[in-house]
């Protein structure tokens, strides 16, 4: 199988990622137009507040001067309109807020079920070659870094771009000179933004993709926790953990440190910049230049004007977060789903079980081969066992079968219809499967038992379990069908639960059967009630059985014995024996095992 290439991703284009960010959003841009609209608009209306009050200002100045009171009816109109003013900006924000948090949440949902539809897409090879911890990482933090990102920091970059542009006007025209000077220390602040911001990026990027490979290690180690302490495994396992939090910590302080950076840097060059306006703009008074309510109005706006550089230049480290995050969602969203199923698709109405292998070949990664000129013909109805050692392509040939992949070059037929032929839905309902690795999901008993079967009554539900052996264990359960099964399925025993997938396999009652290593996990006295069951249920059927306890497969039809991805001997138990070849050196092998 493919190595995990996990560790080994690299960042991708940051613009890229910025484009497709807002690509996401092109089917919402109508919904967005509106709050964002609200949100400029109040901005605009709030840089009116310094006019005002400066007007305020020298309309005091002015009357004490010529008359030696406050004009108060002017004071009186100037305070009812900043009210009002104020007033109509705080509706304004109250829908811009209400909206936004309504179209966020509308776009997290629609992400998350974009995400899950891809899972359901994807070929069997993703999976094999990606971590679960950094699949569920992208469906739940980065979702949620994105959701922030659309409700607070769209609407804070538009606001803060639309109060600078305006503030800028304002200041213009209250005083080109002065703002000339406020403007001086723009680009030395911009430039030490940009490189810190640059430094920053990378830092981000990597931090998103090292808290995924931990969430892997974190679900891996907590799932394995038996066998890590069976085999004394801890102090290494504890080790893999704190190199890798070691890394996430790394990265993370680089990563915030330089993105907060920029916050101290701006506001360094602000200050300098007020020194100088207040003693320019002083002197300007004093000329006759200006009047104090204009050099007010204007510190106004040079405060309002330099709060969202600062503002900008704090979320700048989000902003990368957020791409960071971005990249991961849309690569993922980009990955190569399966090839379609073929329109118009054939199907096999009355199954027989006539299986034909033609030709066969297979390879994992393209380059090592696994299956080699695989041909085989299977009877209805017959049983098959596949038999040989690790790596020889057993359960690759299921695979095959079952069309999670797909043959490089050769193909199969079922009942002379080749599968590439068939969607894989109608493939899979023909077979009903039960594998090494059990696998049960939280819930009653009798809803693991009609997982592929929704439409079987209890009675039916019974007799399977009659036919597994299984029923006395199910009725002495405290609850019966009823009874619940944990999340991880650790309140029953590993042979429990595999005879439990044996007779859910036997409630789905399908046309053909795939036992891969069922009777693994299970004593001598249940095999023997399970291989008991097995041929009542197989009874007419197409089965086909992997084992490596050869002494379960001796009434199989046709046992087919592989090696290096190739069928070297094929025949049944007591005519390959008398071959004295490579099946009866295995079947022997583990008789002297035994002794």
């Amino acid at each position: 199988m493919p190595r995990n290439k996990f560790a080994e991703s690299k960042p991708k284009n940051f613009k890229t990622s910025l484009r497709l960010l807002f690509g996401s959003l092109k089917s919402y841009r109508f919904a967005l137009l509106v709050p964002l609209v609200l949100a400029v608009a109040s901005s605009l209306l709030t840089l009116l507040g310094p006019k005002i009050l400066g007007n305020m200002t020298n309309s005091a100045v002015a009357s004490v001067t010529s008359t030696g009171s406050l004009d108060l009816a002017f004071l009186k109109t100037s305070a009812l309109q900043l009210l009002a003013l104020y007033a109509l900006v705080a509706v304004l924000s109250y829908f811009e807020s209400y909206l936004l948090a309504r179209l966020t949440a509308l776009y997290t949902k629609n992400l998350r079920e974009k995400i899950i539809e891809k899972l359901a897409h994807l070929p069997i090879s993703y999976f094999d070659q990606h971590q679960f911890g950094d699949t569920l990482s992208i469906l739940s933090n980065d979702v949620d870094v994105l959701s922030s990102s659309l409700s607070e920091e769209l609407v804070q970059i538009l606001t803060n771009l639309t109060t600078v542009v305006g503030c800028l006007i304002m200041m213009f025209i209250i005083s080109p000179t002065l703002t000339l000077v406020a403007l001086v220390v723009l680009p030395l602040s911009t430039f030490a933004v940009a490189k810190t911001a640059k430094r920053a990026q990378s830092h981000f990027t990597s931090q998103r993709t090292v808290l995924g490979k931990l969430n892997s290690h974190i679900e891996e180690d907590y799932s394995g926790q038996l066998i890590i302490k069976a085999n004394s495994h801890v102090p290494a396992s504890v080790a893999e953990f704190e190199k890798t939090n070691q890394t996430l910590y790394e990265d993370s302080w680089r990563a915030q440190f330089l993105g907060s950076l920029a916050f101290p840097v701006v506001h360094f060059f602000t200050n300098l910049g007020y020194v100088a306006i207040c003693v320019l703009g002083g002197n300007f008074v004093l000329e006759g230049k200006l009047l104090v309510g204009g050099v007010q109005a204007f510190l106004q706006y040079v405060s309002r004007f330099n709060e969202p550089l600062t503002s900008l230049s704090q979320i700048i480290a989000t902003v990368q977060q957020t791409l960071a995050a971005a990249e991961r969602v849309f690569t993922f969203l980009a990955e190569p789903e399966e090839l379609p199923d073929p329109v118009p698709a054939k199907t096999v109405s009355k199954v027989k079980g006539a299986i034909e292998f033609h030709d066969v070949c297979f390879s994992y990664d393209k380059q090592t081969e696994i299956i080699k000129h695989f041909s085989a013909k299977i009877a209805p109805g017959s049983q098959v066992a596949i038999v040989g050692p690790t790596g020889a392509g057993k359960t690759t040939i299921i695979n095959l079968l079952m069309r999670f992949y797909d043959p490089d070059s050769g193909y199969i037929t079922i009942d002379g219809v080749p599968t590439r032929e068939m969607t894989r839905a109608s493939v899979r309902a023909l077979f009903g499967m039960v594998l090494q690795d059990t696998w049960l999901f939280s819930g009653s008993v009798k809803d693991n038992l009609a997982y592929g079967n929704p439409k079987a009554t209890l009675k039916d539900i019974r007799r399977a379990t009659s036919a597994a052996g299984i029923d006395h264990l199910i009725e002495s359960m405290k609850g019966g069908y009823r009874a619940e099964i944990s999340e991880d399925s650790d309140n029953i025993s590993a042979g429990e639960k595999q005879l439990l997938t044996i007779a859910r396999a036997m409630v789905e009652n399908p046309p053909m059967l795939i036992l891969d290593e069922a009777t693994s996990n299970v004593d001598t006295r249940a095999e023997e009630l399970i291989q008991q069951a097995f041929e009542r249920l197989t009874r007419g059927r197409t089965s086909f059985v992997i084992a490596h306890r050869l002494s379960t497969i001796r009434n199989a039809d046709l046992i087919l014995v592989m090696k290096d991805g190739n069928i070297i001997e094929q025949g049944t138990h007591d005519s390959l024996l008398k071959q004295n070849g490579f099946y009866a050196e295995l079947y022997n092998s583990q008789f002297a095992d035994a002794d």
